[in-house]
């Protein structure tokens, strides 16, 4: 097993998310043990949410599921970027592509892109 030090951010490593073919990236989340376990043995992005404290497969709700092509570890083992084919339009829960869709222009926030589905379609409860 691969040993990726998740003392340094009580419990938590970043993980980067990256389109494997275009290199564009997609997300920043956050890995504990057990979702970092699952992705190893899935072969599915699994990520720890720190707003539901619970782990959380990536399309699991919204089918935009995240296939691992490869994982790279940062040279202190404290983060993770992984490579991935993203399955469906958007990796981002907003609807947009990536998550990354607002650029600082001139002093203020732009946004670009137009969103890929309508997120209160998607998560409707």
């Amino acid at each position: 097993m691969i040993h990726l030090n998740f003392d340094k951010m009580g419990g938590l490593v970043p993980a980067i998310v990256q389109d494997y073919e275009t290199g564009d990236v997609l997300m920043l989340a956050f890995m504990d043990l057990d979702a970092w376990e699952a992705t190893l043995n899935t072969g599915k992005a699994t990520y720890y949410s720190r707003t539901r404290q619970a782990l959380w497969v990536k399309g699991k709700t919204s089918g935009n599921i995240q296939i691992v092509k490869e994982i790279r570890v940062d040279c202190d083992d404290d983060a993770v970027l992984l490579k991935i084919e993203q399955v469906g339009e958007a990796a981002c829960h907003t609807g947009y592509r990536s998550c990354f869709f607002k650029k600082v222009e001139e002093g203020s926030v732009k946004v670009v892109g137009k969103p890929k589905f309508d997120p209160e379609e998607v998560y409707r409860k």
